[in-house]
């Protein structure tokens, strides 16, 4: 094969968190992994890096503010509390709040910005972060073990040099967080290959295949229980090759989730490790970017020898390593045969027995002929920096001491921020109540929402029969990956979040959220705050802000033609 410069993402650090004890997900899984491909002697064939973490402000650039503002801030005491009794951000079991959650988060998110940056500049043509391939992660919540979607940041990042990119998910679970991300969007498209039917997330039918200018760019291959290799491989390959032909990617992102294995701990499927990797040598062949990130996994053992010998597949030695392990220190792990091997057991392949992959081969390959080839981008230059940081300002300079306009333009944004804000003057019991919720070690967040959380943790239910569980269904529920049961979440709009394949009828009566206790119909009246921002604007002389700055922060005309006149005097002087 031919040789390919390959960057290799690891951060020593992700091997030390812990979900919490018995939790099936194990980050180290990662150090496994690391410690298996530096006794192959890989490390030496790649360029090795420990990527930058991700800041708030680069994840907020998918999730929202204060999602990500609660995980810099909740801990295992504090999340009864800051998750509103397990109803907001963290709902059930599968995501709890461990120590260290948000470094865990950086380091994975940073993992695929920094893979995404170097197929980007050209400086490689694969670049792995097992660390990611959270795909379950929403805009605003947590979901199956995923808490910052890494695999969107890295998207997001590679669209802002590639015109089109290709998702590949072959994790047992369908990735649905990515799909809902990019569910309109036709730069991006995704393709599943999942377990479909009474498990976790219960999306990804053949039927969901995005909107708006996204219609049809979201490919899904619902599979059934014990799907082989030779199965997966007559699945895969179609599909892939009409989505290369009609797409024409310029970069690919493949997630290499290992819970697709035979022998997992939470997967169904019966694939072996060769099996597993012929999906990245079958991606290498292809000559396109191509970035390789983890995902699910959870028997520890086959998920570090799996992505090890994918990590060689990249490389492109798999055929020269040996497949008896090599000693490392997790050597008495890998027995009782010692050997760089996932062999498949003796699950029935119920696809092939009910005649269903043909089928759903036949309609996703349908679904790619009636698809509109190659959408053309119109592509701009994107600034590589904030403009905070091209103007050289930092967050040092915000010590520094300021002028009296910067004081007086400081005043002016304050007071237009303020008139955003309840009017704490107005109700004199509500600031008592507030003072005293302050006093009990509630957050000012709490109090707004005090009216809408019942203070109950969501009720735990088991699994409805499908009919109920409709998208038309009035109650909306969320899925636990854990125990496969259903959670019952509040009903309310302005936290309403944006499902796949939605019923429209449905989308359209959803209020729009805001950051404020209610809409602005509700909070003010339309009227009324256009007629208070009208009053500000013309006391500053309207939307003029370069007319604002001539007359240096003089507020009418009158004061203008006062100081035109000091000026003419001031020349007639000098003159």
């Amino acid at each position: 094969m031919s040789k390919r410069k390959v960057a290799y993402f690891y951060d020593s650090d992700v091997g030390a968190y812990t979900y919490g004890l018995g939790h099936p997900m194990k980050p180290h899984r990662i150090r496994v992994t690391h410690d298996l491909v530096t006794a192959y002697g890989m490390l030496d064939k790649m360029h090795v890096l420990r990527a930058k973490r991700a800041t708030p402000e680069v994840m907020s650039s998918f999730h929202t503010d204060e999602y990500v503002h609660f995980l810099q801030n909740v801990t295992p005491e504090t999340a009864e509390r800051m998750t509103f009794h397990g109803t907001r951000f963290l709902v059930g079991e599968d995501n709890p709040a461990f120590e260290g959650v948000f470094e865990f988060c950086s380091i994975s998110a940073g993992g695929s910005i920094g893979a995404a940056r170097k197929i980007t500049s050209g400086a490689a043509d694969i670049a792995i972060n097992w660390a990611g391939g959270l795909h379950h992660a929403k805009k605003r919540e947590a979901s199956g073990f995923c808490y910052i979607n890494d695999i969107v940041l890295g998207i997001l990042e590679l669209l802002r040099s590639y015109p089109r990119v290709l998702y590949i998910d072959i994790d047992c679970h369908h990735g649905d967080g990515v799909e809902e991300a990019f569910y309109t969007s036709n730069r991006v498209m995704t393709c599943s290959f999942h377990k479909f039917g009474e498990y976790f997330p219960g999306t990804g039918t053949q039927e969901d295949r995005g909107r708006g200018k996204g219609k049809g760019y979201a490919v899904n291959v619902p599979l059934k229980d014990g799907i082989t290799d030779e199965s997966y491989k007559s699945v895969f390959q179609p599909v892939i090759s009409k989505i290369l032909e009609t797409f024409r990617p310029s970069a690919v992102v493949l997630q290499c989730g290992s819970d697709s294995l035979a022998g997992d701990k939470l997967g169904c499927f019966n694939l072996t490790m060769k099996g597993h990797a012929a999906c990245v040598q079958f991606m290498r062949k292809q000559n396109i970017p191509l970035i390789l990130l983890g995902g699910g996994g959870y028997t520890v053992k086959n998920v570090a020898r799996t992505w090890a010998f994918e990590t060689a597949c990249a490389l492109g030695i798999e055929d020269d390593i040996d497949l008896n392990l090599p000693w490392n220190q997790y050597f008495e792990w890998f027995g009782p045969r010692y050997r760089l091997e996932v062999a498949e057991n003796n699950m029935e392949d119920l696809n092939v027995k009910d005649g269903s992959l043909e089928r759903v081969r036949e309609k996703a390959l349908e679904q790619l002929r009636n698809l509109i080839p190659a959408p053309s981008v119109q592509m701009q230059d994107v600034p590589r920096e904030s403009l905070q940081h091209h103007l050289g300002f930092s967050k040092d300079d915000e010590t520094a001491p300021r002028d009296e306009l910067d004081e007086e333009l400081a005043k002016h944004v304050r007071y237009v921020y303020n008139l955003q804000e309840p009017d704490s003057t107005t109700d004199e019991s509500s600031s008592s109540s507030e003072s005293e919720s302050e006093d009990d070690g509630t957050s000012s967040i709490s109090w707004r929402m005090q009216n809408r959380v019942n203070g109950r943790r969501a009720s735990r239910s088991p699994m409805p029969p499908t009919s109920n569980r409709s998208r038309t269904s009035s109650k909306k529920q969320r899925m636990s990956l854990l125990t496969g049961q259903y959670f019952d979440i509040p009903e309310e709009p302005e936290y309403a979040h944006y499902t796949c394949g939605i019923d429209p009828a449905r989308a359209s009566s959803q209020k729009r959220r805001f950051f404020l206790p209610e809409g602005w119909d509700e909070y003010l009246g339309v009227d009324a705050t256009v007629d208070m921002h009208s009053r500000l604007f013309n006391e500053y002389g309207g939307h003029d802000l370069g007319g604002v700055m001539a007359r240096g922060g003089r507020s009418n005309d009158g004061d203008l033609e006062e100081a035109e006149e000091e000026e003419e005097d001031g020349m007639v002087l000098d003159s």
